[in-house]
Formats: C-alpha cells, sequence, structure tokens
C-alpha cells in the first residue's frame, strides 16, 4: 500500500531512487560552519570528492609553447584595467555571501538571496565548498606560482595574498560548477549561464591570480565535481527544491540584485 508521502519522496528523488533522500536539506547555515567565517561544508566527504593531482595533467613547464601562451594571454589582459570588464572581474574574486549569490542572477533571469530562495542560496553555497575543495591535492602537487607575482605585477585585489597554488583555479572550478548546476535548473536559460560561468573564470586571468591553462584545469575539476554531487542524495533533494524555487521567482518575476545591464556591458569587453 502506498503512503500518502509516496508522491512527495519521488519529486525529491526525480528519476533515480539511488538518489533518493527523506531528510529535507537544511536552508540555515547552522551546524554546517566551514571553518571560515560566512561558509559552510559541501554536501561531499573528503573520500568522495575527485583527486585532481590523479587526472590534472601537469602545469605548462617554463619554456614550453604552451607556458609562452599563457603568458600571451596575461600580457593581453593588462589592458583592461580600468575597464568595467576589470571591474567585473574584482567582483567576481569575491566568494563571500551574500555577494556570490549575485553571480548568476542576472544569467537566470531572478533574484537569489537567502530570504527568497532559501533552497538554490545554500545549493550554491555548498557546491562552493565541494568545488573548491576537490582543487586541494592538485595545488599542493603542483605549487605553481602566480601570473602576477612572476611578471612583479600587482593583482586586481591587491590587499589579498596569494600562495604558490595557481594550478588549478579553484575560482574557475566553483564557477564552472554552479554553471553547470544552475544550467540544468533553468534549461531554457542554460546559454546565460554558461556563458557567465566562462566569464567567471576568465576573470581569474583578467585579475592576474591565474593562467590561463589554471582556468581550463579548474572548469574539469568543476565539472568533475558535479559528476559526484549528482550520486549525493542531499544534493539530489535540495536540486529539486532549489528547481521549484527558481521556476516560482520567475513567475513572481522577481528582479535580480545586480545591475545586469552593468554586467552585460562589462561581458561585451573582449
Amino acid at each position: 500500500m502506498r503512503s500518502r508521502f509516496t508522491p512527495y519522496l519521488f519529486t525529491l528523488c526525480g528519476l533515480s531512487l539511488a538518489a533518493c533522500s527523506t531528510q529535507t536539506p537544511p536552508t540555515s547555515p547552522d551546524g554546517l560552519s566551514g571553518g571560515r567565517p560566512g561558509y559552510v561544508i559541501g554536501y561531499l566527504a573528503s573520500s568522495e570528492q575527485p583527486d585532481s593531482a590523479t587526472f590534472l595533467p601537469p602545469p605548462p613547464q617554463a619554456g614550453s609553447a604552451a607556458q609562452a601562451a599563457d603568458d600571451e594571454a596575461y600580457r593581453n589582459t593588462r589592458a583592461l584595467k580600468g575597464t568595467p570588464r576589470w571591474a567585473l572581474a574584482v567582483r567576481d574574486a569575491d566568494l563571500s555571501f551574500p555577494h556570490a549569490a549575485q553571480v548568476f542572477s542576472c544569467a537566470l533571469g531572478i533574484r537569489i538571496s537567502e530570504q527568497d530562495t532559501p533552497h538554490l542560496n545554500m545549493l550554491i553555497r555548498r557546491v562552493r565548498a565541494d568545488a573548491s575543495r576537490s582543487n586541494d591535492k592538485a595545488k599542493d602537487l603542483y605549487k605553481r606560482r602566480r601570473p602576477y607575482l612572476t611578471f612583479g605585477d600587482a593583482s586586481c585585489t591587491p590587499a589579498e595574498k596569494h600562495k604558490d597554488d595557481s594550478y588549478p583555479s579553484g575560482h574557475t572550478s566553483i564557477g564552472w560548477a554552479w554553471a553547470l548546476v544552475l544550467a540544468e535548473l533553468a534549461p531554457d536559460r542554460a546559454d546565460r549561464v554558461f556563458a557567465r560561468g566562462l566569464a567567471f573564470g576568465e576573470s581569474r586571468v583578467i585579475c592576474g591570480v591565474h593562467w590561463k591553462s589554471d582556468i581550463d584545469a579548474g572548469r574539469i575539476v568543476g565539472a568533475a565535481t558535479v559528476s559526484r554531487l549528482h550520486a549525493n542524495p542531499l544534493f539530489a533533494a535540495q536540486f529539486v527544491l532549489a528547481r521549484q524555487e527558481v521556476e516560482k521567482a520567475r513567475a513572481a518575476a522577481t528582479r535580480p540584485q545586480a545591475d545586469c545591464a552593468e554586467e552585460a556591458k562589462a561581458l561585451a569587453v573582449r
């Protein structure tokens, strides 16, 4: 005999019973402290995270054609200092919440916040943690020097100090993981979401804190992280609830917090 809760459970599980979770995912950061103020833990245990040191190739070596391409990409982006694109790169550097909730607000066309979309907000926060941690082993193995330090320049956020852990780019893995997840939440907005996700990684080259090859590797780590997340029951449950919030917000025509015209102007700069 079917329980009256069965339809609800199937809604949470989607088409995969393996992803089923009867636990309501939390939307409050209470009890989810990530060890830094404002940060929360991810969905994945350490043993479940991708081992980036295993599948990523080494970064380009000095004197190689690949390193020459990295050098050229860095030099070309110095011309963007003082432009709207540079200003966007500075904003993209801030991964703290509630600021980071606005990154894809224009791409999705809705307001994203703890108050308006609590499950979506928490989904973004926890995916951030998983995509970030998945870089650690490769970063520790290769200890690549940052481009702005190599060239004796300043980054777009000069107050921020960086270690020699440029490869792969953590910001990029986070941004690309966000893009992949959000494109699934709103397939008809996927093109806009992917464009913003690509630009989020490119902001790190513009800031001078990552090489182009760091960005390419970061996207691989982000995709690997999302593949692991799809097997996590709590992520699957929160994903479904976040999709419902997106649909509701779009029906209510909530306005993004960000200045979308300003963002579009910045993204048009090449």
